[in-house]
């Protein structure tokens, strides 16, 4: 099988929970890059806070903020913000149960409070910078929600819309923290629309992922690797189970696939 695009998810498979990577991981991408293969990073994070890591391993094409953006050599092919109504519904829902939230748009970090103790202790995780204080002015430009210092009993409250899932975040210190995902505004559904624009069929196609997030994008793909230390319930919806984030979990996984050596 020849393979052309190549999808990876950072926190947990990328990335280790020290922030850093295997040195095989850069040189697996490398590889496949040498062989043809396009290169996407497919993020939940914001597209503004993954720049210094896309240059350190040469990468140039994007989906972020769980599919509702996304980049292509430089140019803009996903933009789908969340309806404005959604957004001040969540928001009341947050405050009545004194929950927090980031709310991102293409080029900010919106959060309900910068001094909550489950704000910095998630900001420190994931080393978020563009960070300001919400003001319903940018209401109308979120693309995607992260809610905190929730239970995980507490989730389905802002499962308001059937378009609506919560997605626990597979990072340990955080899984107090839950993403908005829309069924129809998900990596998944963004990297159908990427093969159909770059006319690459879905068998040709490869995917890595840890997090609930990832969910749909292992399922668009023709290879869809779970990491070890994915979510319980993420292995079910791959085809492949490769090693740990700490363990070269994608260069083992693509030397499965024969793709690199």
């Amino acid at each position: 099988m020849t393979f052309k695009v190549l999808f990876l998810d950072i926190d947990g498979t990328i990335l280790k929970p020290d922030h850093t990577y295997t040195e095989t991981t850069k040189t697996a991408i490398e590889q496949v890059k040498e062989n043809g293969v396009e290169v996407f990073i497919a993020t939940g994070r914001p597209l503004i806070e993954v720049k210094d890591l896309a240059q350190e391993l040469n990468v140039d094409s994007f989906i972020g903020y769980n599919g509702a953006y996304a980049v292509y050599q430089e140019q803009t092919i996903i933009n789908e913000p969340i309806d404005e109504l959604l957004i001040r519904k969540f928001l009341d829902i947050a405050k009545a149960n004194n929950h927090e939230m980031v709310l991102y748009t293409k080029d900010r970090n919106y959060y309900t409070s910068l001094d909550h103790p489950f704000v910095k202790q998630f900001n420190d995780i994931f080393q978020l910078k563009q960070n300001s204080l919400f003001t319903y002015d940018v209401a109308d430009q979120i693309i995607g929600v992260t809610v905190m210092n929730i239970a995980p009993s507490q989730a389905y409250l802002y499962e308001i819309e059937d378009n609506i899932r919560m997605s626990q975040v597979n990072i340990e210190g955080a899984t107090m923290a839950y993403d908005v995902i829309r069924k129809n505004v998900n990596k998944g559904e963004a990297i159908t629309r990427i093969l159909k624009r770059l006319n690459i069929p879905k068998e040709q196609a490869i995917a890595f992922g840890d997090g609930m997030n990832d969910k749909e994008m292992l399922q668009a793909v023709g290879e869809g690797f779970a990491m070890e230390n994915a979510h319980p319930d993420l292995f079910r919806f791959a085809k492949h189970r490769t090693t740990s984030v700490s363990d070269s979990g994608i260069f083992n996984g693509l030397k499965v696939l024969g793709l690199v050596k």
